[in-house]
């Protein structure tokens, strides 16, 4: 055969080959022990579109998802790793068969295929402990829905299932899901990093948007829950219509996003909390760049956070600041260099596994699609891949436990899919840094990452500006965020602003956001750490201004010595004490003659020695006021009193008797002598005001009482508390005195040497006119000046007594001798008795 024919032949044989399709790759891969993946490939929401027809949705009749692709290229890289550069498995290969879940009802199949055995059969048994299913353990799918469906059917033969995108908090309950484990933070932790994440930047005042599908409606639940009680409000929350498969956007949706957008422009809120699929966020956002609405700061859940279609509108980074929650970023060296090679032609499956026993296993247009959205995934960092690499990694760490590997070589044993769980549960290695191992819900606690979306493309387009702590449940700040405000300030988003210190909150309408700040009185405070909508009274010994934020320690102020006016009525007390301590002196030594025994004789003792005592107890007026000074001044003073007028009342009605009754009733006259009468009136009145005085002192505390100058709010007056029972203990002693000034009226005609009448009735007088003002006082005023009147009424009176009635008499016995004798008083008896007749 000549040259020229034989390159014809090498033509006609390559363009066989190159004629006959090559296997897919990416898809399957043989081995000793498979996995199955399910991955989203291309991108669809659910919908109503199949419900109405038996029939499968064909995947390639859908728009290819970049971020599910590269999800498989990681499963790929991850299985290959495993089997080319280390150490974990050494003689066992892994393999994988991968399948494009791109809608709900395209998991079923999968499912069921993975769980058959070779001859794609699914036999009935009583016990599945030693069953052998076609695959070791199962990677996906990646949301929750799907995640459920195929979890049903894994769960009942204990088939390990790793998911590596679905948060639903549903999916912890292992009584349901038993053989299901995650590689991603569940719901809990990403709706509290973005509470925290609206607390730090203070932003109360916010707009849920969540679809209309499973995903939205649960995430929009618990972000509600989550905001009870966090002082963050939801302004309003609506729900976003579902599109169709084609993207084609009806009337009837335009209608309702003209309709949310109008309800956004109109809204105080400037934070929007975006919880969806991406696919349902396209006609969302294409309406929002044509009615121009910008300003905002959007918030997006894990869903869409990190999606480089939606990032590839580069018209969104005039909308605002985007802000998403997703995991943390962890480079996987050789990567990316790995997704960009594309599918390599391999050898054809084994048997049994032709791509006719599977479904929506093509996707020719994926390497193409992905590379033209190399530069972002390249930029913006292994974020979910991580999740994919470390649940294949997982497996691989259980596998190496379950066939007792060594450094060389492993056993290569027949895997039942509960040992495999067993051991999956156990694993705890180090991968890339971090720590992996499952926590008793199945969840992996990888850390969660705020990025903000960025349009240069010389930079990560999803910069991480905050790192969330699943075990901590703590957010913190690692980067400065680029806002879209004048000067870079924080975008303000409240339904009222915040109050000035000192100022309560008054709720306006049913959100506690929203509200009307008023001033705290004076004489209140606000606790903002108790309560921001009530002013709280000050205790009683504190006092504050206006809008006070806390209170003051008030002055006490009681009588003091120091004071001119205390100097002055302790000059006149220590006046009363000597004149009534000579007075006594002067009645002791002149106790037999008749000015002494006209004044009453012995019981003038009787007087001037509680009047002593009155006025030695004068100091427990002046100090800071003690429970002992004020039973002092409730109970010795008004003693001391009761006696002394009761003696004056029972000397003026004994004036008279003699006088003008002797005659008139000599019997009662003899008996008022004979069982000494005088003194069984002083000591029944005298008995009388103990047991009133008693009453009082239990009925009401004695302890000293403070209550604020009504003057001056700086001012807390100390004071005794017994302004009640004063006038109640008084009122015998007013009664007393006005007996007295009667009985002496009546004997306004008698002798001169025993007409006491203008003594008694000045001293009266006083006394009734003083205690009267005191009582008027004391009910209309408090402070310091009630004391001081107080003490100054009460030593008045003691003068009163003092003077008023000892005085003339002890003048009389000093000056006037001549007068003080029974020839004297004998004459003048005589004379009022001839002017009588």
């Amino acid at each position: 055969m000549g040259p020229r024919v034989r390159e014809v032949c090498s033509l006609i044989i390559l363009l066989q080959v190159l004629a006959e399709p090559a296997d897919n790759s990416d898809f399957y891969l043989g081995g000793d022990y498979l996995l199955g993946g399910l991955f989203t490939l291309h991108a669809n929401v659910k919908g109503i579109v199949h419900l109405n027809f038996l029939q499968v949705p064909q995947c390639k009749e859908y728009e290819i998802k970049v971020l599910g692709y590269n999800l498989m290229q990681a499963m790929r890289f991850a299985v290959e790793e495993v089997n080319n550069h280390s150490g974990l498995l050494p003689g066992v290969r892994l393999g994988y068969e991968m399948v494009d879940s791109c809608y709900t009802s395209n998991n079923v199949q999968p499912a069921l295929y993975f769980l058959a055995q070779e001859d794609h059969s699914l036999p009935i048994q009583e016990d599945y402990s030693h069953y052998v299913p076609r695959v070791v353990a199962v990677i996906g799918p990646d949301n929750s829905e799907a995640t459920v469906m195929v979890a049903h059917f894994l769960s009942l033969f204990l088939l390990p299932q790793i998911t590596y995108c679905a948060i639903s908090d549903e999916l912890q309950d292992k009584q349901r899901f038993p053989a299901l484990l995650r590689t991603v933070p569940g719901v809990d932790h990403q709706v509290e990093a973005m509470v925290q994440l609206m607390l730090y930047f203070r932003w109360n005042w916010i707009v849920v948007l969540a679809s209309s599908d499973d995903y939205g409606r649960f995430n929009g639940r618990q972000l509600s829950e989550r905001l009870t009680g966090r002082d963050i409000c939801i302004a309003f929350q609506e729900t976003l219509p579902t599109p169709q498969p084609n993207q084609a956007v009806t009337r009837w949706e335009r209608r309702r996003l003209e309709a949310i957008v109008d309800k956004l422009r109109q809204s105080s809120a400037r934070v929007v909390v975006l919880l969806s699929p991406d696919l349902a966020l396209h006609n969302f956002f294409r309406e929002v760049l044509r009615q121009n609405f910008t300003g905002v700061v959007w918030i997006a859940s894990e869903s869409w956070a990190i999606d480089p279609v939606l990032h590839n509108l580069t018209e969104l980074g005039h909308l605002g600041t985007f802000l998403g929650i997703t995991i943390q970023s962890v480079p996987i060296p050789g990567f990316s260099e790995f997704r960009e090679w594309g599918p390599q032609a391999g050898p054809p499956p084994l048997s049994g596994t032709s791509q006719s026993y599977t479904c929506n296993q093509e996707c020719d247009n994926c390497l193409n699609a992905t590379l033209s959205f190399n530069t972002i995934l390249r930029l913006s960092g292994e974020r979910v891949v991580y999740s994919v690499y470390s649940a294949v990694y997982a497996v691989a760490h259980a596998l190496h436990s379950l066939l007792g590997c060594t450094r060389t070589s492993c056993s290569k044993e027949v895997v039942y899919p509960w040992q495999l769980l067993e051991e999956i549960w156990k694993v705890n290695f180090t991968l890339l840094g971090h720590q992996i191992f499952f926590d008793k819900q199945g969840d992996l606690p990888v850390h969660l990452e705020i990025v903000q979306w960025e349009w240069d493309l010389s930079q990560n387009p999803f910069r991480s500006v905050a790192s969330y702590c699943p075990v901590l449940r703590h957010l913190r700040v690692t980067d400065n965020v680029s806002w879209h405000t004048a000067n870079n300030t924080i975008p303000v988003s409240m339904c009222s602003k915040d109050c000035q210190p000192g100022q309560r909150k008054k709720p306006v309408g049913i959100h506690p956001c929203c509200f009307e700040c008023l001033d705290c009185l004076p004489g209140t405070f606000l606790n903002q750490t108790a309560d921001e909508f009530g002013c709280q009274p000050c205790p009683t010994y504190e006092w504050s201004h206006k809008n006070d934020t806390s209170c003051l320690k008030r002055r006490l102020a009681f009588l003091e010595w120091h004071e001119a006016p205390t100097v002055a009525v302790a000059a006149l007390s220590v006046l009363g004490f000597l004149s009534t301590l000579a007075a006594l002196v002067i009645f002791w030594r002149h106790l037999r003659t008749p000015v002494v025994r006209s004044a009453g004789g012995p019981m003038c003792f009787l007087m001037l020695t509680p009047l002593l005592l009155a006025y030695a107890m004068v100091p427990v007026y002046v100090g800071q006021p003690t429970l002992l000074t004020c039973l002092c001044r409730q109970t010795v003073f008004t003693l001391c009193f009761t006696v002394c007028i009761s003696c004056i009342a029972v000397r003026s009605f004994q004036i008279v008797c003699v006088f003008k009754m002797a005659r008139r009733l000599p019997r009662a006259y003899s008996y008022w002598l004979r069982y000494h009468g005088p003194y069984v009136f002083v000591a029944s009145f005298t008995a009388l005001k103990v047991l009133m005085v008693a009453g009082n002192v239990l009925a009401a505390s004695a302890s000293p009482t403070a209550r604020p100058d009504p003057d001056d709010p700086k001012v807390m007056v100390l004071s005794c508390n017994y302004r009640r029972a004063l006038l109640f203990n008084t009122s015998l002693d007013l009664l007393l005195s006005l007996a007295g000034f009667s009985f002496a009226y009546v004997g306004k005609e008698l002798p001169t040497s025993y007409n006491e009448a203008k003594f008694i009735t000045f001293c009266m007088t006083f006394y009734f006119t003083s205690s009267i003002s005191l009582c008027t006082f004391m009910s209309v005023y408090e402070g310091v000046l009630v004391t001081i009147l107080d003490l100054s009424v009460t030593v008045l009176n003691l003068l009163g007594i003092s003077l008023g009635y000892f005085g003339p008499k002890c003048y009389m016995v000093l000056f006037y001798p001549e007068r003080n004798t029974p020839v004297y008083f004998s004459s003048m008896i005589q004379g009022y008795t001839m002017r009588k007749d």
